[in-house]
């Protein structure tokens, strides 16, 4: 706006001059005078008007030139090279991208949990993601579990399985205080569970519900049975099932797993 104030009022300026030399002046000197008046607003106009034009016009110009060069410089991604990759082995690199998917995988239901391999040597972890198998992690921060159990497959499918160790003594004062049987085999409910009962009562739990029911009852001789009629009739039976004294865990084991157990005299009753 004020530069064209200022034409404006320069151009008033002319004209004003203008009419003056041709009321004025009648000899020969009017056309040089003319000519000069012309040439003294021309010569302003320049000045005053187009070289700050021009140079505004060339500042943005290199503005808009850094702006597009700086947004191109952000677009730029690492290019990854074979020399690059020759220089760290591919085991660690495939290693690195599974630990990244088993933080995710344990981090969606633990989002504080820290993990690290049990196995002797990062080659060990990548010989096993390479083949497929069954390698056990120590993690942290995660309540009841103090290790799991990673599972790949040739797929690349990840499966992980929680496990708590516990000593001796643990065992020994779980529960209601009882005393592990003499000479028996110490078994640990949470791999029992994973082992062996995860697999028969998710079956039977899905059709018993589907069918009505909504509580079986889980016998010491390790059969699975449904009150029907005033009596119970076994569903199926369990190779080998923990004994009394670990009961109480193996309640908090399946309520942990989305089921209610209520530990009885006879048996353990779990419902859903």
């Amino acid at each position: 706006m004020k530069n064209y104030k200022a034409l404006w009022s320069s151009i008033s300026i002319m004209i004003g001059a203008v009419i003056f030399i041709l009321a004025l002046i009648r000899n020969g000197w009017q056309t040089w005078l003319l000519l000069g008046v012309f040439a003294v607003w021309a010569i302003w106009v320049v000045h005053n008007m187009l070289i700050p034009y021009m140079e505004q016009a060339k500042k943005q110009k290199n503005r808009r030139k850094l702006l597009q060069e700086k947004r191109a410089a952000s677009n730029i991604r690492p290019v990854i090279t074979v020399d690059a990759i020759e220089k760290e082995p591919i085991e660690k690199l495939l290693l690195r991208h599974v630990n990244y998917r088993i933080s995710a995988y344990l981090q969606a239901v633990y989002p504080e949990v820290k993990w690290e391999w049990c196995l002797t040597d990062s080659q060990e972890a990548a010989r096993l993601i390479v083949s497929g198998g069954v390698g056990r992690i120590r993690v942290f921060g995660v309540p009841d579990f103090n290790y799991a159990d990673v599972e790949l497959d040739k797929q690349a499918n990840i499966s992980c399985s929680m496990v708590k160790v516990v000593s001796f003594s643990q065992l020994q004062n779980n529960g209601s205080g009882a005393e592990l049987p003499a000479g028996g085999p110490i078994v640990d409910p949470q791999i029992w569970y994973e082992v062996q009962g995860r697999k028969v009562l998710e079956s039977i739990v899905a059709d018993l519900h589907s069918r009505g029911h909504s509580s079986l009852t889980l016998f010491e001789n390790g059969d699975i049975c449904i009150r029907q009629e005033d009596k119970n009739e076994a569903q199926d039976s369990f190779q080998t099932f923990p004994e009394k004294v670990y009961w109480p865990r193996l309640a908090q084991v399946l309520e942990q797993n989305g089921l209610a157990a209520q530990v009885q005299e006879t048996g353990i009753v779990v419902s859903w």
